[in-house]
């Protein structure tokens, strides 16, 4: 099964750097094993249950039997895909705070504090990109130079803006440049390409509208009018099962727009 295990992680090169960078510390062979399990758990149960809502139907136990691989890979890939999830999330979060980390270092940095200091005080002020700040005064603690813990931070941050973020701080330490100078414009860089975000969301928004109310209002509405209608003229019994899985769908239709336009929300405070 180890081998087994170490093939799957070849197919993911990426692994083991992304389950880093999403805190969870453990290797991509034990991540590997502990998805597969759960996808088999969860597939056993899924199985059961609809077997036993089709046991007198022996057509459907066929199909079961041919669908469970498929959704057993099915399961496989979607937990493997968690440390992604986990990195988004706090992509979107540092996103979210780091030009007012940025402009608060810079001022620190302007009022004569020490980098270290102001390293310590974005720490206990910030929490999303305050854990890498504590992290680095953490392994300056412990005897590493300033240097190689920000490149340790560079590394394993998710954001590309927080790593640009931290190079401009490495790059000025090694060429001893005016650091807020530099962190100035990369702060009012990534300013500008969120209000760009920020517009682009605004414009995209309208369309999501239109499609909502259509979809979502305007096509329910017209349907359940035109079954209540045809039920008079046509043997269609509309019962209460039939209209809870209307309901059912709809509210999932509802559930899958308003995930839609979050995940498509720009990771910006104003």
């Amino acid at each position: 099964m180890k081998l087994l295990y170490r093939k799957l992680v070849t197919r993911f090169p990426g692994l083991p750097m992304k389950l880093q960078q999403a805190g969870m510390y453990e290797n991509a062979e034990t991540f590997v094993r502990r998805t597969m399990q759960t996808s088999f758990y969860l597939t056993t149960a899924i199985i059961v249950v609809i077997a036993a809502a089709v046991a007198k139907q022996q057509e459907f136990l066929l199909i079961i039997l041919f669908a469970t691989p498929i959704l057993y890979l099915l399961m496989f890939f979607y937990f493997v895909q968690f440390p992604d999830v986990v990195l988004l999330r706090m992509q979107r979060e540092i996103d979210r705070e780091i030009v007012f980390a940025g402009r608060f270092l810079v001022i620190e940095l302007q009022s004569g504090i020490p980098l270290y200091d102001a390293f310590v005080n974005i720490a206990k002020n910030y929490p999303s990109t305050g854990k890498y700040f504590a992290e680095i005064v953490h392994q300056v603690d412990l005897g590493t130079s300033l240097d190689e813990a920000l490149n340790e931070a560079v590394e394993l941050t998710p954001s590309p803006n927080f790593r640009k973020f931290l190079w401009q701080i490495v790059n000025s330490l090694k060429t001893g440049s005016d650091i807020t100078t530099s962190l100035t414009a990369v702060i009012d860089q990534i300013q500008r390409e969120q209000i760009i975000e920020v517009k682009r969301y605004g414009r995209k928004l309208n369309p999501l509208a239109m499609l909502y109310m259509i979809i979502a209002v305007i096509a329910p509405t017209l349907g359940i009018v035109m079954l209540v209608v045809l039920s008079s003229f046509v043997s269609l019994q509309l019962d209460l099962t039939v209209l809870l899985v209307i309901a059912a769908v709809l509210g999932f239709v509802q559930f899958m727009f308003l995930a839609l336009i979050r995940s498509s929300r720009p990771a910006v405070d104003i």
